[in-house]
């Protein structure tokens, strides 16, 4: 067994391997760019190594830096966790030519199922199903179109390269289909360095069923169960689970048999995923093998009680597979949130910054979260924008999601937009709790209900009627302090103190004036002609419980000096306090369309100062966090100025142009 293993990877998969090595008594290297010197990956490791400056590819990326990391620490073997190089065939032989054990399978493997156009034809002539397309050399755009024809619309564009829901765009028509190629070339080679594609057919009515497989130096293959990650946007699962729902025994054991015979094809060592999509009629189709361990993988964990990346050591370090497949039997059920910071609400773009409050449920034996980061951590624009998987078991799927969306209702974060509710409410779907494709349970399911389960927010007006609760309750007594602390106030409240005080607060894009005043009873709170008769239960710490009418309401909160963060019912809402005497207006005077929607780096500029462009024109494309994003004209008009150029960063909400209008006076 390994005295010592370098993890060439950081976040929560750094965090995760850290643990199991521990556990094993192995020693760890972590590896760090240089704005993750203080990360928690870092602190977990009994060494570190500074490998490069922030971009991944000169740091995380960099093949060389890591190999003499290692070598200079006296690692034995080099786990690659999920991303980065796990899947790059080069560091496993710069690891065999150096005498490094590379965890993970050979380099013949990766490469078999790293072309997904090879993948497919591997798995072709092993008998397992494919969908029809393109997987043919010639890369020429025209090509590439008639082939999508030939395919019939609507089709998926794939990077050959790609993984992760990268390089991947679905096109309904021929009209779209050479922006949208574009588009994923460029993001094939910003990811994986490798701008090739190939055509499938779109199912546009299937699930994302995944079989886990291992397979050991000894030529045995089992598989552990399968996986659904049907509960995706933008080709990202979201929510996965185990085992699989709704599927006939037939076809469950169908699909066991094609990951092994997948994995058998090539000869598999290591920790892979088999990865299918399965119609209506329970026909499945592969999709593509991931030759690493997943972001889901936890879920496998749970029903089948294994450790995976213990797994993986082993076989690595040459022992057989810890376990027969008449041995791996899977109980329960269970299923991983993954928590993002991003704004579901707009367009699910990335969020950087401090993590000003994370905190997360109580964990134990039904409940796990997995994390990179700690409290006070910094979320950077480079990676992915992964915050934690939030993972839960039960006897029973519903066990295990009523399991999950109470763990959610127990995540605070502040500081930075996330999906904590959007997860909380995804459970909710009657789609997901049905887990049937006769429901209406498919991959695209998130896109079609989206508009409904953003909208689907109840607890806003008790939001907006505790902080004015709370902000008409501080402002009885004066204070000198920058923050104020409304504990401080409302325990010492006595009624009658005040007549009406009048509270203007923000939230989102919207203004509320509300009035409060003191009565016999409690406080009546009243925004605009509807009227609240309020009662304080309890105040605890950063709990507070008030009673409206019948309903009571419990929620977490978190004064800073401009709103109050609130938390309740998996519901995360910041009330901003509107300063009337200062205007508090924005009077950029620049179109909000035009400004940085996110941190990032400018990876496109398809205009210059003088062009005419019509609106929903293409101006510019921006980077963050492994996403593409682009800015669009709001209306037909002129470039004036462009400000920025290709490689450069750029902060949110900084202007990048700006267009004139189309009638604007010359």
């Amino acid at each position: 067994m390994f005295s010592k293993i370098l993890i060439a990877n950081r976040g929560e998969i750094a965090c995760r391997i850290a643990r199991t090595c521990s556990e094993m008594g192995i020693a760890t290297v972590a590896v760090y760019s240089s704005v993750d010197a203080a990360a928690l990956h870092v602190r977990m490791c009994n060494e570190a190594v500074h490998i490069g400056p922030a971009p991944s590819k000169d740091s995380y990326l960099n093949i060389e830096n890591i190999l003499a990391a290692a070598i200079e620490t006296e690692a034995e073997a080099i786990h690659p966790g999920y991303g980065f190089l796990s899947e790059n065939p080069r560091l496993v032989e710069a690891c065999a030519d150096s005498g490094i054990v590379f965890i993970g399978p050979s380099a013949e493997n990766i490469t078999a199922m790293g072309s997904k156009s090879q993948a497919k034809a591997t798995m072709a002539a092993a008998g397992v199903p494919v969908l029809p397309g393109y997987e043919g050399e010639d890369q020429d755009d025209q090509v590439l179109l008639r082939a999508a024809e030939k395919t019939g619309f609507p089709v998926l564009i794939k990077a050959v390269s790609g993984g992760g829901g990268k390089g991947m765009r679905v096109v309904d028509h021929a009209d779209a289909f050479l922006d949208a190629l574009a588009s994923v070339r460029r993001e094939a080679l910003s990811s994986f360095a490798d701008d090739r594609v190939l055509i499938e057919q779109f199912l546009p009515a299937a699930r994302h069923v995944e079989v886990q497989v291992f397979g050991d130096s000894l030529g045995n293959v089992v598989h552990l169960h399968e996986r659904d990650c049907t509960l995706q946007r933008r080709h990202q699962k979201v929510i996965e689970e185990a085992p699989a729902p709704g599927l006939r025994d037939d076809t469950r054991e169908a699909l066991h048999r094609a990951g092994v015979a997948a994995a058998s094809a090539i000869a598999y060592q290591g920790a892979g995923t088999v990865e299918f999509l399965l119609g209506p009629d329970e026909q499945f189709y592969f999709m593509e093998m991931n030759t690493r361990l997943q972001v889901e993988h936890p879920v496998t964990e749970m029903i089948t009680g294994t450790d995976l990346v213990a797994w993986q050591i082993r076989i690595a370090a040459g022992e057989p597979l810890p376990l027969q497949q008449e041995d791996i039997v899977a109980l329960g059920s269970a299923m991983e949130a993954r928590v993002y910071a991003e704004s579901p609400s707009n367009q699910f773009l990335p969020s950087t910054g401090a993590l000003t409050v994370f905190n997360g449920p109580d964990t134990g034996e039904h409940c796990r979260l997995d994390s990179g980061v700690q409290q006070g951590d910094e979320l950077s624009p480079y990676y992915d924008p992964m915050i934690a998987k939030l993972i839960t078991f039960g006897g029973t799927r519903e066990k295990a999601r009523v399991r999950l969306q109470h763990a959610l209702t127990q995540i605070d974060i502040v500081g930075i937009d996330h999906n904590v509710s959007f997860l909380h409410r995804l459970l909710d779907l009657s789609e997901f709790r049905s887990g049937e494709i006769s429901d209406g349970y498919h991959t695209e399911v998130i896109a079609e209900k989206l508009a409904s389960i953003l909208s689907d927010n109840n607890n806003i007006p008790a939001a907006l009627i505790a902080v004015a609760m709370l902000k008409a309750s501080a402002s009885a007594t004066d204070r000198d302090d920058d923050v104020w602390y409304p504990r401080d106030h409302i325990v010492g409240w006595r009624l009658n103190m005040h007549s009406d005080r009048i509270v203007e607060l923000e939230h989102n894009e919207s203004r509320y004036i509300i009035t409060v005043r003191d009565t016999p009873k409690g406080m009546r709170v009243s925004v605009g002609d509807d009227s609240f008769e309020l009662k304080l239960i309890a105040i605890s710490g950063q709990s507070l419980s008030f009673r409206t009418g019948v309903v009571s309401f419990t929620m977490r909160y978190y004064a800073f000096e401009n709103g109050i963060s609130i938390h309740c019912d998996g519901t995360t809402e910041f009330i901003r306090f509107v300063d009337r005497s200062s205007g508090d207006e924005d009077e950029t005077g620049v179109d909000s369309d035009l400004e940085a929607p996110m941190p990032g780096i400018i990876i496109a500029v398809n205009v210059t100062a003088g062009d005419t462009v019509e609106c929903g024109q293409v101006l510019m494309v921006m980077e963050a966090m492994k996403m593409e994003h682009s800015i669009t004209a709001p209306r037909a008009g002129t470039v004036v100025e462009v400000f920025y150029g290709v490689g450069e960063q750029v902060m949110q909400g900084t202007p990048v142009l700006i267009l004139s209008d189309s009638d604007a006076d010359e």
